[in-house]
Parts: C-alpha cells; structure tokens; sequence
C-alpha cells in the first residue's frame, strides 16, 4: 500500500519493484516446494527400496516361494500322507504287518530346517539319539530334488517307490539303489513329515532353481533285515489294530500329536537359514544408510 501513494512515475517504479519483489518470492516459495517434493521423492524411494527388500528376503524365511507348498498347507500333507499309504497298501508280496502311516508336525519342521541347507546329502544329525524328535531316538529320511515345473508331493514320493524295480524281496539285495523304496514301505515307519523348499542352487547334484522335497520318518527304516513280514495282510497287527486298507491302525498311535516344546536343530544358523542369515547381517547397515540419505536429502546437501 505504500507504493501506491506516490506519483504516477513513483507509482508505476514501485509497482514494478513490488512485481520483481513478489516474483522473487514466489520463485523462492517454488523452488522451496520442489526440494520439498524432490526430498519427498527420494525419500520414499530409499524407503520402498529398503522395504521392498526386507520383505523379500522374510518372505523367502516364513513363506513358501515360486508357488511351493507350506509345511501347514492341508493339501500338501493330505497329498504327502496318502501316498505313502496307498504304496504302502499294494506292496507285493503283501505286507501283515504295515502300519498305517499319519503326519507328524516335528518331523515336518526338521524336513523343512534341512532342506534349507539347499544340500543334496542328509540331515546329519538323524542317528543322535532324541536330538531332531522328543519321541524317536532317531529318523529315517528321504531326499528328492527337481525342476519347480515338474514337482509334485506324489510325483516325487511316487520316484522313490519306484525303485521296487531293482529290489529283490528274497535276498533282500538291490541291484541299483533302492533305499528309497524300502524307507517308503517300511512296516514299522508310522509318522511322516515332508517339507518342500525352492533353492536357487543345490549342492551336490547342481541343480538350479530347483524344489527340494525332503521326507522324515519316525520310527526310521532300512535296516539289515526286511523292510515287512510277508503274509495275509493285517494278520501280524500289534495288539488292539484294526484292519483298514490293508493297513494296521490305531486311533491312538495315528492321532497327530502337536508338541509344545519345539525340537530346533543345532546346526550353524548359516545352514539353517542362509537367508535370514543375511537379513539379520546386511539389514541394519542398509537401515542406517537410508536413514543418512533421508537426513542429508532434507538437509539439502544431495540436491
């Protein structure tokens, strides 16, 4: 308002500076609005691309990648029991003694702590006494590995019985290996626990970008006798069994019993989980590296 009390030629310099002033205002008020925004930019992309890596990286520890079955998945361990069952019912010579096969959650959680490893050898700690199962001294266990295009639980369980090809009942002698077969049909063997894990690479057979499905048994198989009794099927049942689909079964034994104390493998964390290995290595430099560029961004020292 000042301005304006001058004369016209007064009036008209002033009003000019008053623009040049208010533009210079102006212009300063934007370029602070686009550092803001430019700050806000980057910050939200450092944010998102931290973000977006540590979900990743604890998405591949909790949840099961490319489209692989859980560990708690009801289709994989229906699918992962029923299998075994049906081979177990059909074998030839007939089994009188093969006992009905159910899941077990701790078998399930050490197949998935071992396959993890991303390892084509098993589990190393199987033979010490109670160190993988509060019930079984040790476990049995089988080992497939394969293209995630062509896996399946049955596909996979249904290559180890296979290997009854190269088995002779008689002798007891394989002509190639068949240790897998007998694991499958191992009359004692009642509780199973499978788990599936996508590895980039699997030492031992170098596949890559492979499923690695791994099976625990409890009470374990294959030693040097046979793997059942031959005879009339169910006709060497424990005592109190019932006969179903030519298995032995037992309400008590085949209920599936989850344990409150959880058996965790003492192997190095680096075996257990590389990956959260990483995490919990890499994460906290990156946090603090964000953290910085957020500080100097808003600071304008970046821009």
């Amino acid at each position: 308002m000042f301005y304006f009390l001058f004369s016209q030629s007064c009036s008209r310099l002033c009003s000019a500076k008053l623009t040049e002033t208010s533009t210079a205002s102006e212009r300063a008020v934007a370029l602070d609005s686009s550092l803001l925004g430019l700050h806000t930019r980057v910050s939200m992309r450092v944010t998102l691309a931290v973000t977006a890596w540590t979900v990743s990286v604890l998405s591949s520890y909790s949840h099961p990648a490319d489209g692989l079955p859980d560990i708690n998945n009801e289709t994989f361990i229906k699918d992962c029991v029923q299998i075994h069952n049906k081979f177990r019912s059909e074998v030839k010579p007939r089994a009188s003694d093969m006992l009905y096969m159910t899941w077990d959650p701790v078998l399930a959680q050490v197949a998935k702590a071992w396959a993890r490893n991303c390892k084509f050898q098993h589990n190393i700690q199987l033979q010490q006494p109670h160190k993988l199962h509060p019930n079984f001294t040790s476990l049995g266990e089988n080992i497939w590995t394969g293209s995630l295009s062509i896996f399946s639980a049955s596909s996979a369980i249904e290559s180890w019985y296979s290997e009854i090809q190269y088995y002779d009942f008689k002798t007891r002698k394989c002509n190639k290996v068949c240790g897998h077969y007998t694991q499958v049909v191992w009359a004692e063997s009642y509780k199973v626990g499978c788990a599936v894990h996508f590895c980039p690479q699997v030492s031992g057979v170098g596949f890559r970008n492979a499923a690695h499905f791994i099976c625990n048994y409890g009470p374990p198989g294959n030693y040097p006798t046979w793997p059942y009794k031959r005879g009339s099927t169910c006709s060497a049942c424990p005592q109190n069994d019932m006969c179903l689909d030519n298995l032995c079964a037992n309400p008590q034994r085949d209920k599936v019993t989850r344990y409150y104390s959880i058996v965790y493998p003492d192997w190095p964390l680096s075996q257990r989980n590389r990956h959260l290995s990483l995490f919990l290595i890499v994460s906290p430099p990156i946090l603090i590296l964000s953290a910085i560029i957020t500080i100097l961004v808003k600071n304008k020292y970046l821009i």
